[in-house]
């Protein structure tokens, strides 16, 4: 007998929705969000099914499009359907396959839910995803919001399965005979969750047989933790942060007194999407008084002044940046590609198309753009800085040229290298250097025949 007591409970407790709601349930045909599906159906409650066919698995990806189309019929529930070319979206917004899938899905959940009248998106994650989620997260690096895993409720998700394991969903499939499709990828170890799935919870469980439940505890801590640390950091933006036209000012010397200082300047500039590496950055240059020093994010940038640190939402020409976060072996901007490359043994060569940088200085994500105004750097040989706009007058680059040269921008706002002609004297190749990261710029022919002539 299915747990529906339990099930409606959980729903209730943690006001997931109203039993009148209509609900748009995200079923691939694997055993979780099967079991949901069978749940809502026995429950009585209003809901469609939604299905993606990502074209990942050739034939697997059509036999779980029909399975989940049948068992919607079955059902007779609303069935939605749509077709993802994953591996191009992939390759075109330069993500992995896995993210370009979590991309595509969530935008195509909200789009249904909106369009046909659906309250909320139900997504079939249980009690073993949300600690592998947590894993993941400390493994990767995080924050305290990392700590708390998955919600039962965030904005127009909803979980109505975290109250039961792994171990109890496949026990319920078995006992209830209920059909279900496998997803051959979910026996890899090539994907990381995967790994920790099948490599590391079992090693804990042997450790701890009770690992869900002391999660669940841990992950309800984590969460108050969270919500005590979010009211001081409200309190804090409502005394540190002021506007000034279209910018915010923050107190050098306040930013100084905060403790800890680390955790709650980045909660303040999270919303700005700032990572907690730059925010290290950030911390030493304003303990060595770096004025004038800026940091980006996807979508602003801070600017450290004499007295404050000034937040700025970036220009368009700014929001046309690419980042580089360290793992990309090409990038490409306009009509250049940039290739990345790394090397363990310090060395360098001299070729205007290349340049060698001590791996350590750097803080990603690098930015890779064209000029703006104010540019400058300390060009290599040199102990005082120029302007990129004078650089380019001495070189005698023609007008047309200026504005399809690449600028490669370290994380702290410094101008590392003015692609294919001179890299900045601060990130040079030295006798200390342990790790080299190599940029070389491909043109197209037109332009390197230029150059050469």
């Amino acid at each position: 007998m299915l747990p529906l007591d339990n099930f409606i409970g959980y729903i209730q407790e943690h006001k997931l929705f109203a039993k009148s709601d209509k609900i748009l349930l995200a079923v691939s045909g694997g055993k979780d969000s099967v079991l949901m599906t069978h749940m809502f159906k026995q429950a009585g409650f209003d809901f469609g099914i939604a299905h993606c066919n990502f074209n990942l698995r050739a034939n697997e990806s059509q036999r779980d499009e029909s399975f989940v189309h049948m068992l919607a019929a079955t059902l007779e529930v609303p069935f939605h359907v749509t077709h993802f070319k994953t591996k191009a979206y992939a390759a075109q917004e330069k993500v992995s396959t896995q993210m370009a899938a979590r991309a595509l899905r969530y935008n195509w959940f909200e789009n249904i839910r909106a369009e046909h009248g659906y309250v909320v998106i139900a997504l079939a994650q249980h009690q073993d995803d949300a600690i592998e989620t947590v894993l993941l997260n400390l493994i990767r690096g995080t924050g305290i919001a990392g700590l708390h895993g998955i919600l039962p409720k965030r904005e127009k998700l909803i979980r109505p399965l975290l109250f039961l394991s792994r171990k109890d969903i496949d026990e319920l499939v078995v006992s209830e005979d209920i059909n279900y499709v496998e997803d051959s990828s979910n026996l890899s170890a090539n994907y990381a969750r995967n790994k920790i799935r099948l490599q590391v919870l079992p090693h804990l469980k042997q450790i701890n047989p009770s690992l869900e439940h002391t999660f669940e505890q841990n992950i309800r801590r984590f969460t108050d933790a969270e919500l005590v640390i979010q009211n001081v950091v409200t309190d804090l933006r409502r005394e540190l942060l002021s506007q000034h036209d279209q910018h915010i000012h923050i107190s050098i010397d306040r930013i100084r007194t905060l403790n800890p200082q680390r955790l709650l300047l980045f909660e303040l500039l999270k919303p700005y999407g700032f990572t907690e590496s730059v925010i290290e950055e950030l911390v030493r240059s304003l303990e060595k008084h770096q004025s004038g020093t800026t940091f980006y994010s996807a979508t602003h940038q801070i600017i450290i002044d004499r007295e404050v640190v000034i937040v700025k939402e970036k220009t368009q020409e700014t929001r046309n940046n690419i980042f580089i976060h360290g793992s990309e072996p090409l990038i490409t901007i306009g009509r250049s590609q940039l290739l990345i490359s790394y090397s363990d043994v310090p060395y360098f060569e001299k070729k205007r198309e290349m340049t060698f940088v001590d791996a350590d200085l750097l803080l990603y994500p690098l930015v890779l753009r064209y000029r703006q105004d104010g540019d400058r750097l300390m060009p290599i040989g040199m102990k005082t800085f120029k302007k990129v706009s004078d650089y380019f007058i001495d070189e005698k680059v023609p007008l047309s040229e200026k504005d399809e040269i690449p600028l490669l921008v370290n994380g702290n706002g410094d101008i590392i290298w003015i692609a294919g002609y001179r890299q900045d004297d601060r990130y040079k190749v030295t006798a200390l250097t342990k790790k080299v990261a190599i940029f070389e710029l491909k043109l197209n022919r037109a332009i390197m025949q230029k150059k050469n002539e």
